[in-house]
């Protein structure tokens, strides 16, 4: 018999929806997510057949084992969390997977054979790849399709076969922002006893962080939240802070206090935490996290820490001539250059500017702090000039 108009449960839902779309070429708005939605239409394109049984390949060894040696980083950021994860689901006959970019298995639950979970049997194996290209529309295809976290359950698969399953993925991105890995919980032959969805998206945060923060080595870290309770959670707000005063990175919650990094080019951490990068600096000698205030105005606390530990280029940057760790020198005591005699304009616009910084710089016998306080530009701004001359200079 059809379908009634009016669906009350989510399974009447999600079977109206799939008669809409596949038999009757209607857009099942409103009865399932908008990504379930697109990933059918995707689907659509590549696999004709909704009835087809899937064979969950490997992908070849050697692409296995270049998978497993290209993300090892990401593997050891994450190998506390998946413990603490699979513990946490011990109880349950959930599996963690974590996939690459591309939709491979790079580590996944091990869970004796179960009669009960003939799919996950299948899938649940080092190497098969559940993109969605492959196997359809599931949230971990999903998730390294668009970027997005989603929940995909039961009938909303595309493939009947796989309408017993229960999956909720999250994205985990690297210090460009690019998708890094895919962490995903899925159940079989029952539905998920927790909020998987808040789950699965707190660990892939926590994660996360922790590839940011081995992954910025050369970086000076900050950690900031409006209230300091939330520093060292997955609730913190992280920033990535280059030599040259530029903010590298923001982690999803820095920019939710910030905002977003402007796509035109490198921005000044001035420009944003209201403080230079010596200013930044000096924040590295308190443990504890200290009350700052935002560009914005907002207030919030933060504590910096030099991911390196002898700090060079950053002292480098500050003008810091000496061997002795940043965090027990003054940086008010840092011994100034020498003024030497700026070069001569080439008549040029460029030349004019360049002749007015080094001048500038020799009037405060080469402390760049007060030179771009004096010519009205962020430190980092001046630092980045004279950098891109002195690599631009003849041998």
């Amino acid at each position: 018999m059809p379908l009634s108009p009016f669906a009350n449960t989510r399974t009447e839902r999600v079977a109206l929806a799939r008669q809409q779309f596949f038999e009757e070429g209607v857009r099942p708005s409103g009865l399932v997510g908008e990504a379930v939605i697109q990933s059918w239409m995707r689907c659509t394109r590549a696999h004709a057949n909704t009835r087809r049984v899937i064979a969950f390949d490997a992908v070849t060894p050697s692409r296995l084992h270049s998978t497993l040696g290209r993300n090892r980083e990401l593997l050891e950021a994450a190998r506390h969390e998946l413990a603490s994860m699979e513990s946490s689901l011990a109880g349950t006959d959930c599996r963690v997977l974590l996939t690459d970019a591309q939709g491979v298995i790079m580590h996944v639950t091990h869970h004796p054979a179960a009669a009960h979970q003939p799919i996950l049997q299948k899938t649940a194996r080092l190497g098969v790849n559940i993109a969605e290209s492959v196997v359809g529309t599931t949230a971990p295809g999903i998730v390294a399709t668009t970027g997005q976290a989603c929940t995909v359950q039961g009938a909303e698969h595309y493939f009947e076969y796989l309408r017993e399953m229960q999956c909720s993925a999250a994205p985990i991105r690297d210090v460009h922002g690019r998708l890094a890995a895919v962490l995903d919980i899925s159940v079989e032959s029952r539905r998920f006893g927790f909020d998987a969805a808040s789950m699965v998206a707190l660990y892939a945060t926590t994660i996360e962080n922790r590839l940011l923060q081995a992954q910025s080595q050369d970086r000076l870290l900050l950690r900031f939240q409006a209230s300091p309770a939330l520093l060292g959670t997955p609730l913190e707000a992280l920033a990535g802070i280059a030599p040259d005063g530029t903010v590298a990175w923001l982690n999803t919650a820095g920019m939710r206090l910030i905002g977003p990094l402007p796509e035109s080019g490198p921005c000044d951490a001035e420009q944003l935490f209201g403080l230079d990068l010596e200013g930044l600096l000096r924040m590295t000698r308190h443990e504890a996290a200290q009350p700052v205030r935002l560009a914005s105005g907002l207030g919030v606390w933060l504590q910096a820490r030099l991911q390196a530990h002898d700090g060079v280029d950053f002292r480098h940057a500050v003008n810091v001539l000496t061997e002795a760790p940043l965090d027990s020198t003054p940086l008010d005591e840092a011994p100034q250059l020498a003024p030497t005699q700026p070069p001569a304009s080439d008549g040029t616009l460029r030349g004019h500017s360049r002749k007015l910084i080094e001048e500038t710089l020799a009037a405060h016998y080469g402390n760049i702090s007060h030179a771009a306080r004096q010519l009205r530009v962020s430190r980092g701004t001046l630092y980045r000039r004279l950098k891109s001359w002195q690599h631009n200079a003849p041998e």
